[in-house]
């Protein structure tokens, strides 16, 4: 009987151990899975297409003029996508901003509302009862500037509104959503083998200054957003987020479906190469006129679609 016993406790033993085996077998199976699956789809993509679909692909970055016409229904007052997208920022509810179109270092809200700033705030000397002012002369009291109306002293600027008015003067001034007119488009053009055609997988956007609001004169990067991340706050806000069409505004639609329907012209900046370098760096490091460089992203252009046409053939 006691042999019967022992047999039973050893087979007992042996039995919870392969099944502890089998399981950890199966955790590192699926494991293994999800990492390769990882591998083949790219995270920051609406649609992503598997690696093993792709028979042709190049990164693709275009500068969209929002001033232009032809982009200007994403530009309407009140209603522009660089509203939508600092305002989703400002709130909260856009938390993953970036650096760089790397998409790999961060950026935190406060680093942002600094880029934003279009002139710092200047600290002026607290009030004081014991000092005279003069008129015109500012203060701060309790965090708010008054500016002095007359020569006075020990008037309280909060109560004495013959003595004191408050102002905005010295306050910080932000870009508003109507100043930042450029967008960065990164991309990849991907050619889908079994489907037959070719895709525009949109992966980030970048919000910048044009030069011509900026007082250095060159353009000033605010932040860089996955597009995965935009495209749901711009279904969240359909009433906000509204292409305006100038021609027919019964076919208004949602900014994401404007972008998927490419609504929109970009000039293509850069294309993926080994330097890393733009088109215009490329033409002036060898040594070519700024016009060729123009004349280049055209040609871009067109090389583009001749590479869809013959791709056609797959």
């Amino acid at each position: 009987m006691k042999r019967k016993l022992i047999f039973a406790g050893l087979f007992s033993v042996a039995s919870a151990y392969a099944f502890a085996q089998a399981e950890v077998e199966t955790n590192e199976v699926n494991q293994a899975f999800k990492e390769e699956l990882e591998e083949q789809y790219n995270p920051n993509s609406i649609n992503p297409i598997a690696l093993y679909e792709q028979h042709y692909k190049v990164r693709v970055w275009r500068t969209i003029d929002l001033l232009e016409k032809q982009n200007k229904g994403f530009f309407a007052k009140n209603g522009e996508i660089s509203k939508i997208i600092m305002d989703a920022i400002t709130s909260g509810e856009l938390v993953d901003i970036y650096a760089s179109d790397s998409l790999t270092t961060k950026m935190s809200k406060e680093d942002f509302m600094k880029r934003l700033q279009q002139q710092g705030s200047t600290d002026y000397a607290q009030w004081d009862p014991a000092k005279d002012f003069y008129t015109d002369d500012i203060v701060t009291y309790n965090g708010k500037n008054y500016r002095s109306l007359q020569d006075n002293r020990g008037a309280n600027p909060e109560t004495s509104t013959d003595n004191w008015t408050p102002t905005s003067e010295g306050k910080a001034v932000n870009y508003v959503p109507s100043d930042v007119s450029n967008l960065q488009l990164m991309e990849d053009v991907i050619f889908d083998r079994r489907r037959s055609r070719l895709y525009y997988d949109v992966q980030a956007l970048e919000l910048s200054i044009p030069g011509s609001k900026t007082q250095t004169g060159f353009n000033q990067s605010l932040a860089w957003v996955k597009y995965k991340d935009v495209e749901k706050i711009f279904r969240a806000h359909p009433k906000k987020a509204i292409w305006f069409n100038r021609h027919n505004t019964a076919q208004n639609k949602n900014f994401a479906d404007a972008i998927l329907l490419r609504l929109f012209w970009g000039a293509i900046n850069k294309v993926q190469n080994p330097d890393n370098e733009t088109i215009l760096e490329t033409y002036i490091a060898n040594g070519r006129p700024y016009r060729e460089a123009v004349w280049a992203t055209e040609w871009m252009e067109i090389e583009l679609m001749e590479k869809e046409h013959n791709l056609w053939e797959f």
